[in-house]
């Protein structure tokens, strides 16, 4: 009889990376918190000036919700960094005083290290935030914050992307003097929503046969609408457009009808206040909207799942993405393709 271990079925990774995810946010606040405190004071002792975050693919979505804290929490200005001006164009910025951090599961991308090492030379105060202690990019960068996922086999990312959001947000904290203790549910939590994953399968029948999707969503929930829809086309290779609630009444709402299906993630807080209007206008247009958030949101809507209550918003995109990435296993496993290994993916790409 076969080794069930060693059989081959469908998704059986990624399924199984997923269920670690509440492992992974425990270990961060028992063992990462106070290594990423120590990082944090000795960057808030320098004081700099602003933030540039750099990083691509899944890790681009976690920089972008990094971005959101800095500006929020901080009251720093913070940007996402092209590269490519400094690895194609060779731009030489002055970045004295600026902390640039740099976020990737891998570590080994070669413009991310390229771009970390000229930041470095450029005067810049550097962090890399990754999977792996011992990657290209943690030896180029001046500090090194482990985001203690363990291996990541499958190709969709999803213990790697919490793990990122969480050790961002106790790092914010940490420059701004604060102890992280607001995140120390998130592990029970996250173990809670996992749990759910039936109303997920039932929620994935609606997307088996789409042609597209729209996913939307404002404020700090903006990053998980951007993961959302990477994740769905990079398993379930259906186009799945990401937008904020105000570009998306900029010209998108055109293409919604009562034929479409729309996915929004309403964040219980001043996003998802600001995100009313846009909700308004999707179900006047008769689109099949489904809500990932609180349960009042949910029940006015097509269909949903709703969220634990009395998080801070900033820290609910970890758990928003959880049945996100449920559903992107969910509609791939029906439309009979494999999860664990997308065409034409690999783990680490190595652009420059």
């Amino acid at each position: 009889m076969s080794d069930p271990q060693t059989v081959s079925v469908p998704g059986r990774i990624m399924a199984a990376e997923m269920a670690e995810q509440p492992a992974v946010l425990r270990r961060i606040l028992d063992e990462g918190a106070p290594k990423i405190r120590g990082i944090a004071a000795a960057i808030a002792a320098r004081s700099p000036r602003f933030v540039l975050l750099t990083a691509r693919g899944t890790s681009d979505n976690a920089a972008l919700y990094a971005k959101y804290l800095v500006e929020i929490l901080l009251g720093k200005p913070a940007g996402l960094t092209s590269m490519s001006t400094i690895t194609a164009y060779g731009a030489k910025p002055d970045l004295t005083d600026v902390l640039v951090v740099t976020v990737s599961q891998s570590g080994g991308s070669p413009d991310l290290v390229a771009s970390t090492k000229a930041a470095r030379e450029a005067g810049a105060i550097t962090l890399a935030v990754t999977n792996n202690p011992d990657s290209p990019l943690a030896e180029v960068s001046e500090f090194h914050i482990d985001v203690l996922a363990g291996p990541e086999k499958a190709l969709p990312a999803t213990k790697t992307y919490t793990a990122e959001l969480l050790a961002l947000y106790l790092l914010v904290e940490g420059l701004r003097g604060g102890d992280g203790s607001a995140a120390a549910g998130l592990p029970a939590l996250a173990a809670g929503v996992l749990e759910r994953q039936a109303e997920v399968r039932a929620l994935a029948e609606r997307y088996r046969f789409a042609q597209r999707l729209v996913i939307t969503s404002r404020g700090y929930g903006y990053p998980t609408a951007r993961e959302a829809a990477l994740k769905l086309m990079e398993t379930t290779y259906i186009p799945a457009s990401p937008f904020s609630g105000a570009d998306l009444l900029h010209g998108p709402l055109a293409m919604v009808d009562n034929v479409s299906p729309v996915i929004a993630i309403v964040p219980d807080g001043k996003g998802g206040e600001a995100l009313q209007p846009v909700l308004d206008r999707l179900r006047g247009r008769g689109a099949d909207l489904v809500v990932i958030g609180q349960q009042a949101q949910v029940d006015a809507a097509s269909a949903g799942f709703a969220l634990p209550p009395g998080v801070p918003e900033e820290l609910q995109p970890i758990l928003e993405i959880l049945p996100l990435q449920q559903l992107a296993y969910e509609v791939t496993i029906a439309r009979g393709q494999d999860p664990d290994a997308p065409r034409a993916l690999a783990k680490v790409t190595e652009t420059h």
